[in-house]
């Protein structure tokens, strides 16, 4: 059975905390909001990392 599935047969027997639901809750709406964000906006260019050289390549003649 995968872990996930045995999670939430563990959440249905021992349900979790209001405060515990309430965070959850934040946790997944912040992360739908930078998903729509990202998806609406796009990716700013600032955010993209560029590859840095690693020393110089020596080629062979």
């Amino acid at each position: 059975m995968p872990p996930f599935l045995l999670r939430m047969v563990l959440w249905l027997r021992h349900p979790p905390s209001r405060n515990q639901r309430i965070a959850i809750a934040v946790i997944c709406g912040i992360g739908i909001a930078f998903a729509a964000i990202e998806w609406l906006v796009g990716w700013p260019d600032w955010l993209t990392a560029d590859r840095l050289p690693r020393g110089p390549r020596l080629t062979t003649p």
